[in-house]
C-alpha cells in the first residue's frame, strides 16, 4: 500500500512533485486554514501530515490511526501538544536553520524602522505633509553604538547579535537559560541577568519560544523597569508578552516604541490600540516570509516527512521527541 500525505498549506509545484515521486499527495491549496472538522474527518486516511497552523492534539491524533509523522513548516511548534504526540508515538518535525538569516534580517528591519520612525515618516511624505525641513518633533534615535539586550540567545539571536556587533558596533548583552561562552569570545557579547538586561538596554529583542514557562514572560513588571527611551522588539511569539501591559507602557510613554511581528491574537484585531500608535511598527508575522526561504522551508518539511515514512530518522525531530 502506498503511503499518503496530506498537506494543509499551499505548496510549490516542485515540492509537490518531489513528494509524488514516493507517496500519494493530497493538498489544501487555499490560503485560508483548512476547516478543523474537515481535517478531523479526513486525517484517518493519511500516514503523514505537513502543516503550519493546525493544532495537533489528542482530538486529532485519536482519529489519525495511520499517522506516522507530522511535519511543521515552521521552527516554532506551539501548535503541537507534545505530550499527546508522545502518547500517540507519532514523529513530529520542524524546520530550523533554513530561516535564521532571513528572520534576523527582518528583526533588524524592525529595529531600524522603530528607532528611525521609517513607516511613520513614509506616511508623512505620502500624505503631502513634507513642506519644510524636518525638525525635532519628527527626529528618530540612533541605533549604532546603543545597547541591545537579547532575551533568548538561540540561532536567530546569534545572527542578530552578529549584525548588531559587527555592523552597528552595538553593545550586545543577552539572557539565556545557558551561557554561550564561545559566542561571547567570538563576538564580544556579554551575558546579563534578566532583570539587569531589562533595566539597562536601549533595545530589547525577545526571541524565546512560547512555553508554559515563557507565557507572559514580559509583563507589567518588565515594562515598568525599561528605560523611557527603550524600544521593545518581538519576533518570537505574541503570547510571550502581556500585550495589555505593553499597550499601557506605550500609551503612558514609559517606553519609546515597539517593533512587532507577532501578537497575542493573530490575525490582529483591527480594534487593537497598537494599530493606532505611530511609535509602533506592526507586521503580519512575516519573519521568514521571503519567497526563497518559504520554499526552502517547505522542501525541508517534505524531506522530514519522507524520511519518517521511509523509516529513517528525520533531520529535524522536535527536541522533546528525540
Amino acid at each position: 500500500m502506498n503511503k499518503r500525505i496530506l498537506i494543509t498549506e499551499p505548496i510549490p509545484e516542485n515540492v509537490k512533485n518531489h513528494l509524488k515521486e514516493q507517496v500519494e499527495v493530497d493538498t489544501w491549496d487555499s490560503p485560508d486554514q483548512m476547516p478543523r472538522q474537515q481535517l478531523l474527518d479526513t486525517i484517518g486516511d493519511y500516514h503523514g501530515l505537513i502543516t503550519a497552523k493546525d493544532k495537533i492534539d489528542d482530538e486529532l491524533l485519536n482519529k489519525a490511526k495511520k499517522l506516522e509523522v507530522v511535519s511543521n513548516i515552521s521552527v516554532g511548534y506551539d501548535n503541537f501538544d507534545v505530550e499527546a504526540l508522545k502518547r500517540s508515538h507519532v514523529i513530529a518535525t520542524h524546520t530550523p536553520y533554513v530561516l535564521d538569516e532571513t528572520v534576523a534580517d527582518l528583526i533588524f528591519g524592525l529595529i531600524l524602522s522603530s528607532a528611525r520612525r521609517i513607516p511613520e515618516l513614509d506616511h508623512y511624505v505620502k500624505q503631502g505633509k513634507w513642506n519644510k525641513a524636518v525638525d525635532l518633533p519628527l527626529f528618530g534615535r540612533n541605533v549604532h553604538h546603543k545597547k541591545l539586550g537579547i532575551v533568548g540567545m538561540g540561532r536567530i539571536g546569534e545572527k542578530v547579535a552578529r549584525r548588531a556587533k559587527l555592523g552597528f558596533e552595538m553593545d550586545v548583552t543577552y539572557y539565556n537559560r545557558s551561557r554561550k561562552e564561545q559566542l561571547e569570545k567570538e563576538l564580544g557579547v556579554n551575558f546579563q541577568e534578566f532583570d539587569e538586561l531589562i533595566k539597562e538596554s536601549d533595545f530589547i529583542l525577545l526571541m524565546t519560544p512560547l512555553t508554559k514557562q515563557t507565557y507572559h514572560l514580559i509583563g507589567e513588571k518588565a515594562f515598568e523597569s525599561m528605560k523611557e527611551t527603550c524600544f521593545f522588539i518581538n519576533a518570537s511569539r505574541g503570547a510571550v508578552v502581556d500585550e495589555d501591559a505593553m499597550i499601557d507602557a506605550l500609551q503612558e510613554g514609559r517606553i519609546a516604541g515597539a517593533g512587532l511581528d507577532v501578537f497575542e491574537q493573530e490575525p490582529v484585531d483591527p480594534k487593537n490600540p497598537l494599530l493606532k500608535m505611530n511609535n509602533v511598527v506592526t507586521l503580519p508575522h512575516i519573519g521568514s516570509a521571503t519567497a526563497e526561504t518559504r520554499e526552502e522551508m517547505k522542501f525541508f518539511a517534505a524531506k522530514n516527512a519522507l524520511q519518517a515514512l521511509n523509516k529513517e530518522k528525520p533531520d529535524a525531530v522536535i527536541k522533546e521527541l528525540q
